[in-house]
């Protein structure tokens, strides 16, 4: 049984050291500087920057497994939801529109 409960414990410390490519840290970086403070995740600025971090990683994501469908599948839906935050933000606000597209290297 003491082996056992050794090798689990060992199994969860190397899972646990796996870093996230988005952690809250990371998170919170992206909200403070599109969205003015940590706090402030509905800004549509934070959103759209955040939704920009996931798919330049899940892009990279896709350049070493090009048959992960369903990767593919994320990525579309993602870039789908930040194109209505883009266009809701037009709508809204054409300044912070061009800011935020200016800001985050995106086209158009």
């Amino acid at each position: 049984m003491p082996l056992e409960r050794e090798a689990f414990v060992y199994i969860k410390i190397i899972y646990n050291n796996i870093s996230m490519y988005l952690d809250q840290k990371g998170k919170e970086e992206i909200f403070t500087k599109h969205g003015g403070n940590a706090k402030n995740t509905g800004s549509a600025e934070g959103q759209i920057a955040l939704f920009t971090a996931r798919i330049n990683h899940l892009t990279e994501h896709l350049k070493k497994n090009r048959k992960d469908f369903n990767t593919e599948r994320s990525l579309v839906k993602l870039v789908g939801k930040r194109r209505s935050l883009l266009d809701y933000l037009t709508k809204k606000d054409i300044l912070r529109y061009r800011a935020i597209v200016k800001e985050l290297g995106l086209r158009k």
